[in-house]
């Protein structure tokens, strides 16, 4: 099977950095579109970037300028690079693969997600 996981989160103070990383594994023949979402508890789970495989990137507005997306073919993975952290910002996030390609078939993947807290 294919796995994602997550991982660099943890405790920031406000303006602080962070940043993830998301390793795809298993039998892949291809991995299209990568994103990273976040969520907290109560709320629907968001969008905060995602990256084509040619390179392309979107970012939510609430993170544009502070957040930059990322990512290495060749070794199947995703980052997320997180400046001037605001509260707001505090969620798990989510590395998310839609259209991952494999001998069964093409499939949507999410890793567990990895906590990031920003507080004083």
């Amino acid at each position: 099977q294919v796995r994602l996981v997550e991982s660099g989160g943890g405790l920031v103070q406000p303006g602080g950095s962070l940043r993830l990383s998301c390793v795809a594994s298993g039998s892949i023949s291809n991995i299209n579109a990568m994103g990273w979402y976040r969520q907290t508890p109560g709320e629907q789970r968001e969008l905060v970037a995602d990256i084509t495989r040619g390179g392309g990137t979107n970012y939510a507005d609430t993170v544009k300028g502070r957040f930059t997306i990322s990512r290495d073919n060749a070794k199947n993975t995703v980052y997320l690079q997180m400046n001037s952290l605001k509260p707001e910002d505090t969620a798990v996030y989510y590395c998310n693969a839609p259209n991952v390609r494999t001998d069964w078939g093409t499939n949507n993947y999410w890793g567990r997600g990895t906590q990031v807290t920003v507080s004083s």
